[in-house]
């Protein structure tokens, strides 16, 4: 027998198993919207949760104790980004860090010329194509799952980089099917990107966060969180962006949204 065919025999087996009560009130209870999906993306996603927390490893960082509830919580969310798509579970991803609030990272940047700046930076969450890594903070994580409407929530954030960085670069381009994918992406994205830039810099209201504009992997998870949590007026202000999204995600969050959303507004 292959290792391929043994990993998905036991993933299979994972999802097989019957899911733990106590966990299924934790999502109910911090990831309400699990109760607006489709009982049968429901029952998907409590499959990929069963893979997703026995193959991942989270650890807990100044002095949290990780609990099921963290771990659950997380792993509910993560696993909404993998819906209706065939998914190794983030393959270069092994381990979840877990901070109380926010931390304190410290950063080296090139300032250019050879220029190097190093400085403490405050973060919600971090994670890198090289590290192997994912640091959330719990308070941060916990809060954008309770409100599924607003556009921010850190662990689609962070997860969706981990999405990004399947085809081994950190560019805002995930793994996609086929060329003509690849060059509809492109032309989209790049666009947007650029509109959004130009928000950011004249004040132009624009229903994505403006951190998207810092590059173009950022965009992409920015979008992703409004993707989830904004479909209908990402729709509305931007329907090709949608569009692209609803294609490579394969899902269509307006089914299930709790927005309220006036295109009027």
């Amino acid at each position: 027998m292959t290792f391929g065919f043994l990993k998905q025999r036991r993933r299979r087996n994972l999802k097989g198993k019957p899911f733990p009560a106590a966990w299924r009130s934790v999502i109910r209870r911090n990831v309400p919207i699990f109760r607006r999906l489709p009982q049968t993306d429901q029952i998907e996603l409590l499959g990929h949760v069963q893979v997703f927390l026995a193959e991942k490893r989270f650890e807990g960082c100044g002095g949290l104790e990780v609990t099921d509830e963290i771990r659950v919580t997380i792993a509910a969310q993560a696993c909404l980004l993998l819906l209706h798509r065939n998914t190794e579970y983030y393959p270069q991803l092994t381990s979840i860090l877990v901070y109380p609030s926010g931390y304190m990272a410290h950063e080296t940047r090139s300032l250019g010329a050879n220029v190097l700046e190093e400085a403490d930076q405050h973060r919600l969450g971090q994670t890198g194509r090289r590290l192997g890594s994912l640091v959330l903070a719990w308070d941060d994580a916990r809060r954008g799952a309770a409100d599924p409407s607003d556009g921010r929530n850190l662990v689609l954030h962070e997860f969706a980089h981990q999405l990004d960085f399947e085809n081994y670069a950190a560019d805002g381009v995930p793994a996609l099917a086929t060329k003509a994918e690849y060059q509809s992406w492109s032309r989209v994205m790049s666009r947007e990107f650029a509109a959004l830039r130009v928000a950011d810099e004249t004040g132009i209201p624009t229903v994505l966060d403006t951190y998207g504009a810092e590059n173009p992997a950022e965009f992409f998870a920015v979008v992703t969180e409004a993707f989830f949590e904004r479909p209908h007026a990402l729709r509305a202000k931007h329907p090709e962006l949608y569009a692209e999204f609803a294609r490579f995600f394969r899902q269509q969050p307006i089914q299930y949204s709790a927005e309220r959303y006036s295109d009027r507004s």
